[in-house]
């Protein structure tokens, strides 16, 4: 008898490929998957739509209650009251708090009847779990980030990590499996939880690889010597992701390094970055791409001579998270600019010369970098031949699927919490 799973997100498909990659994944595995999905950004929809006639799954969207903010402002007007008291917060209540569609996805989730049910982000969980209550299922949960991580110290990022703490200590350990997106986000929450989450990077399928990926032939781009250009994307553009110090670096260097900034400009942070470059003497280097479909982010990285990622310390989250970005990079042959973070100084010596450790606290220093690969084309070109070698024979879906099937087969079997949580200490 065919297994089924249902797996639940508060985002849209299009936001989350981690959850289209694991869907496509168990169903080519054997499993009979749904995917719930909330229309949580309506500019997302036509994605969502093109990502879900394209599925063998099934897609079922679920559209936001009117009452949301309601619920939401009353029942963190409870939890206050109850946490100011010393008293201990209801899930029900500290889910609602939260905020997000969780009561839009309880309703939706109790009509799937699944044998296991996988929830992506917090409000997702405890629906997921009520409905694995119901129905007699299985519970697992994908990390893609340490949620009770992502908030800075001030008094209304604290309460939100506490009611993220009141919930996945309510739901993690009835989990029969868990992966994390990065070796160190498993590691906090095996500290924190006592669950033993298996690692899943956050790559993508061969498939997504520029032309001649499968014949293992990399592209040949053409490069004039003195010059670089370098790419960043983004569903939204942010002034915490670490442009502004490469704008500075670019300014500074002797090389003609250009940068490519693709995501939704809805904040305006994509103009101060450009009005930071104009003012630089740099304005014609920096430019704004429109946001473009999740499947295309790979070909559209494989053109540039730099990726970057570069993340700011800003929370613990940020510290220990590894990003898409990353791995998109890779399957282009495109060699990564990292900024030194925990996770990302534990992942460098992984891709050796296919990445770039920088501190955003030095941007004289990556000037010096820039100019360095801008000035030898023999080092940019083993630099992308060995991003490109890292993204075909590692850092590809084809080959990390295969862990988080794996999980869930060992779930099923019994033997979901087997893992130790220090199995993948470093990136291999």
């Amino acid at each position: 008898m065919t297994r089924s799973v249902c797996i639940v997100s508060t985002g849209n498909l299009a936001s989350n490929p981690r959850l289209v990659k694991e869907a496509d994944a168990l169903q080519e595995a054997g499993y009979s998957v749904t995917t719930v999905f909330c229309d949580y950004t309506e500019t997302l929809r036509p994605f969502d739509d093109r990502i879900a006639a394209g599925a063998r799954w099934t897609a079922r969207r679920v559209a936001r209650l009117r009452s949301e903010r309601y619920t939401t402002a009353a029942a963190r007007l409870s939890a206050r009251m109850l946490a100011s008291m010393g008293a201990r917060i209801p899930l029900r209540v500290a889910t609602d708090a939260y905020g997000g569609p969780g009561g839009a996805l309880r309703r939706e989730i109790r009509t799937v009847k699944a044998d296991l049910y996988i929830a992506h982000y917090v409000p997702a969980l405890p629906a997921a779990a009520e409905a694995a209550r119901r129905h007699g299922g299985l519970l697992g949960f994908d990390a893609e980030d340490f949620h009770s991580g992502e908030g800075t110290d001030s008094p209304a990022d604290r309460f939100q990590s506490m009611l993220v703490e009141r919930i996945e200590s309510a739901c993690l350990p009835r989990c029969a499996y868990m992966t994390a997106a990065s070796p160190l986000i498993g590691k906090a929450y095996a500290a924190k939880y006592g669950v033993a989450p298996k690692t899943v990077l956050n790559v993508f399928p061969m498939d997504m690889a520029p032309l001649g990926a499968s014949s293992g032939e990399q592209a040949i781009r053409p490069h004039a010597s003195g010059t670089l250009r370098a790419y960043w994307f983004s569903q939204t553009i942010g002034l915490d992701r670490g442009l502004q110090a490469f704008v500075q670096a670019i300014a500074r260097a002797r090389a003609h390094v250009t940068l490519d900034i693709r995501g939704s400009n809805r904040w305006g942070h994509g103009d101060a970055l450009l009005a930071l470059a104009r003012d630089l003497g740099v304005g014609d280097r920096v430019t704004l791409l429109a946001m473009a479909a999740p499947e295309e982010m790979v070909r559209l990285s494989a053109p540039y001579d730099l990726g970057l990622s570069l993340e700011m310390p800003v929370t613990e989250n940020r510290r220990i998270c590894l990003t898409n970005k990353i791995f998109t990079y890779l399957l282009a042959g495109v060699p990564v600019m990292m900024s030194d973070t925990p996770a990302q100084q534990v992942l460098a010596p992984d891709l050796g010369v296919a990445a770039r450790l920088v501190s955003l606290d030095d941007p004289d220093g990556i000037a010096r970098m820039l100019d360095g690969l801008a000035s030898s084309p023999g080092v940019l070109a083993a630099a992308k031949a060995a991003a490109w070698e890292l993204g075909r024979t590692r850092y590809n879906w084809d080959v990390e699927k295969r862990i988080l099937v794996d999980a869930v087969d060992a779930a099923f079997s019994g033997g979901g919490h087997g893992s130790s949580p220090s199995d993948r200490e470093a990136v291999r």
